[in-house]
């Protein structure tokens, strides 16, 4: 069986497809290359935004009628924003898969954006910036994305600041829309029991008709990175880290080799290299992680972990040692082979996932034009050698080339 298939429709608007005979599931997704690094500064968070005002209302439907089309059949609607994504996606029966099209077609391509609905989102928006504000876990984050990027969009918060969310309008939503909207950027993704056909005819019966349209749309990358060291105090007892760098971009060729790097340090696994050390030898913190999200132009590299006061200092001691043993010893064929095992057996699982996979698929059309198999991926996986992996160390692990952003608690 074909892993997946991909249809054209004449605006430009792609169908990609996966069929699993066994499951009653149809997981849909209409995702758009539209993020929050597409704002101009008097726009941020209006990405966002949008997201938002989406399900409050359409050319022929309430909030209301919104929210229940899909609930009353037990199914699920939701959305989310990245950098530079908004992605709208349902969950249903498949027997009902025509319902969960039509209302993603509806909220994505027709929503009106009602004054009164914008006054109360923008309520919610403004709580859910100060939810997150008192959570330094999460503060943190988006914080350290300003130090790595500095004065430039992928460095802002998708959610906005509170002076402008405070000034958006229905105008600001329609001109952001018309001046990004690309129908040729735009991907219509679908993994259920439905053969290819079907899938097909339920998404042109919403979609053929939209105009095509193209934007001029052209993204500017971020200027030259100059590492910064930056302590703030905040109301807490807890010390709050984040470390990293600018990392590879998209479709550089190092961007595997350097997720496995990722992996092996501060990965999902409980054997992550600062979970053994940080964790589980010194108990120096509760949990630590690293992650790498790669962009068109560039990459992002963040360790984020919180800890004792008192602790920091041996904390930051001990991820640095960590990045000097990578640069300075190639791993033994055991520990590349048992890397390259896990790291397969994690993308295995998450291909379970069928709704994972589903957004999956939307993206890497919209990214590179195509679906990589377990199988192709795999191999590339294999390919990689320990000699590859100490050179990108060498590359990126130098400490003196990383950002670091502390929140301290406030002295007394």
């Amino acid at each position: 069986m074909e892993e997946y298939n991909l249809h054209t429709l004449p605006n430009g608007i792609r169908v990609v497809h996966k069929q699993v005979p066994h499951t009653q599931i149809a997981h849909w997704g209409i995702m758009l290359d539209i993020g929050s690094r597409d704002e101009l500064p008097y726009q941020q968070g209006l990405a966002h935004f949008w997201e938002h005002m989406a399900f409050k209302g359409t050319q022929k439907r309430k909030s209301y009628h919104i929210i229940n089309r899909l609930e009353t059949v037990g199914g699920e609607l939701n959305a989310y924003t990245t950098k530079e994504k908004i992605c709208f996606h349902a969950s249903l029966l498949a027997s009902h898969s025509d319902k969960a099209i039509e209302l993603l077609s509806d909220i994505s391509f027709h929503s009106i954006f009602p004054e009164k609905q914008i006054e109360k989102e923008r309520g919610v928006i403004l709580e859910e910036m100060a939810m997150y504000h008192d959570s330094p876990e999460d503060a943190i984050q988006d914080e350290f994305d300003e130090v790595v990027f500095q004065n430039h969009q992928l460095g802002k918060n998708i959610l906005g600041t509170s002076e402008t969310v405070r000034s958006f309008g229905r105008n600001d939503l329609q001109s952001f829309i018309a001046a990004n909207l690309d129908t040729e950027r735009i991907v219509v993704s679908l993994v259920s029991n439905l053969p290819f056909k079907k899938a097909v005819k339920q998404a042109e019966k919403y979609l053929y008709d939209l105009p095509h349209c193209t934007t001029q749309r052209v993204r500017t990358s971020p200027e030259i990175y100059v590492p910064q060291i930056i302590q703030t105090p905040r109301g807490m007892t807890q010390a709050q880290v984040a470390m990293g760098r600018p990392a590879y971009a998209l479709m550089d060729e190092k961007r595997l080799p350097f997720f496995m790097l990722v992996n092996l340090l501060g990965g999902p696994g409980m054997n992550s290299r600062f979970n053994m050390t940080l964790r589980e030898k010194y108990g120096l913190v509760y949990s630590i992680e690293a992650n790498y999200a790669p962009f068109l132009d560039t990459g992002f590299l963040g360790v984020f972990f919180g800890t004792e006061p008192t602790n920091l200092e041996r904390a930051m001691q001990l991820i640095n040692r960590e990045l000097r043993l990578l640069r300075e010893k190639p791993l033994s064929t055991i520990q590349l082979r048992n890397l390259k095992e896990q790291l397969m057996g994690q993308l295995a699982m998450s291909e379970e996932g069928n709704q994972s996979f589903m957004l999956m698929m939307a993206k890497s059309i919209l990214d590179t034009g195509k679906v990589d198999s377990l199988q192709e991926i795999f191999a590339e996986i294999d390919a990689v050698t320990a000699p590859q992996l100490q050179d990108i160390a060498q590359e990126m692990f130098d400490e003196s080339q990383w950002s670091t952003l502390t929140f301290v608690p406030e002295s007394d």
